[in-house]
């Protein structure tokens, strides 16, 4: 479809705020797409469909939860964190709500409707109750570094209108083991004593394996002292671990957690919506918001987040010269090297006309000659002779 980046765009806005009969409208279009063998550009129009229906799935259907669900008195802004004996210094951080990034974290459909069920669970408990059962009061989060775990715990922190009472495990564990389990045990009595979201953070800092024989009798004790708080919990509270090293977790600490839910790296339509997202102010066209995703396979969120920033940059450093997005890449490749697939960083560096083929040929990228001229800063006669042009082989 000639046209289909315009058509793409006025779907994109009227989506923002669609009413269900104009999201069935954009459906229709993405189905006659599909019958005709457009099958990019329907895939496209699923990805804006996905991404407009996430702000409406994973809110709860109530505007504040139920306080069925916790019990005890209310933290304010005038509440001291408990403190460890020796050293006086803080075992938690308290955040509350109005203090939390309103918007959402980016899912694919699967983990935004687990986290919408979550919520609703809670947001339901007074209910729930009535028929002798109780919403889920444990969450363990997992997956690589980067991907919105801890962002996404706030937010459901602030969905719920609770305080988060934050704590980094490992600044908890003391040099003197004994008094880590009296620290965890003040912990956990200063939480059950307030209406809040405990927030258990690099949960794999204390709870490890307790078979592993590197480990000494001491840091078992902590584990298990640990897995007690966790059992008293859930008659008090809502408590979410996040870690990036699961296998790193001792099998009790599993059976501890209600759900367990894994974040995994952004696909690609998230990931273009993740670098559209952190772009404002900037309004970049389609086919750089597709090729940074493009580019950034097998990335993070907060990797994403880092191109995007060297993008700004660049579009403020080079703006009255003809650099195009590709060199933008290049640079961000050159100083991040271990943050780039390696297929994706070959193919950035190879001679053009064999990166400007991959970039054709990609369903994904969907890119046109223009499109390829447009990042690479050439004009569009110039690309297709590149792309013609027979690769060199090596000998």
């Amino acid at each position: 479809m000639e046209h289909f980046p315009i058509i793409q765009a006025l779907c994109r806005a009227a989506l923002a705020g669609a009413s269900p009969a104009l999201r069935k409208q954009v459906e229709r279009l993405r189905d006659a797409l599909n019958e005709e063998g457009q099958t990019k550009q329907a895939a496209s129009l699923t990805g804006l469909i996905v991404a407009s229906e996430r702000n409406v799935e994973v809110a709860p259907s109530k505007l504040t939860a139920s306080r069925g669900f916790v019990g005890g008195e209310v933290l304010t802004p005038n509440t001291l964190p408990p403190v460890d004996r020796e050293t006086s210094a803080p075992l938690a951080e308290i955040i509350f709500p109005s203090s939390i990034q309103a918007e959402p974290p980016l899912f694919n459909a699967a983990v935004t409707h687990a986290v919408g069920s979550v919520i609703e669970e809670l947001a339901n408990a007074d209910a729930f109750h009535g028929m002798g059962v109780q919403p889920a009061r444990t969450c363990l989060i997992f997956g690589p570094p980067g991907t919105g775990k801890t962002r996404l715990a706030l937010w459901m922190a602030r969905e719920l209108n609770l305080p988060v009472v934050l704590v980094k495990l490992d600044g908890l564990i003391s040099s003197f083991l004994g008094t880590t389990a009296r620290n965890i045990a003040n912990l956990f009595a200063f939480a059950n004593r307030y209406q809040c979201l405990l927030l258990l953070d690099e949960f794999d800092a204390i709870a490890k394996v307790r078979d592993d024989p590197q480990e000494v009798g001491e840091i078992k004790r902590v584990v298990n002292a640990l897995l007690q708080n966790l059992d008293l919990r859930k008659e008090n509270g809502f408590t979410i671990g996040i870690t990036n090293h699961a296998r790193l977790l001792d099998s009790a600490v599993w059976r501890r957690f209600e759900v367990q839910l894994e974040i995994p790296k952004p696909e690609f339509d998230i990931r273009i919506e993740i670098a559209r997202a952190f772009m404002a102010p900037l309004t970049p066209p389609s086919s750089h918001l597709r090729l940074i995703a493009w580019f950034t396979q097998g990335a993070s969120g907060a990797e994403i987040e880092m191109l995007v920033r060297t993008y700004k940059k660049a579009s403020v450093v080079n703006k009255d010269s003809a650099q195009g997005l590709l060199d933008t890449l290049q640079q961000f490749a050159t100083r991040n090297a271990a943050r780039v697939e390696e297929s994706r960083r070959a193919l950035l560096f190879s001679e053009p006309g064999t990166l400007f083929r991959a970039m054709k040929s990609d369903p994904d990228l969907n890119f046109s000659l223009a499109d390829i001229g447009e990042v690479a800063g050439r004009d569009k006669s110039t690309v297709s002779r590149q792309i013609g042009k027979p690769a060199r082989s090596i000998n």
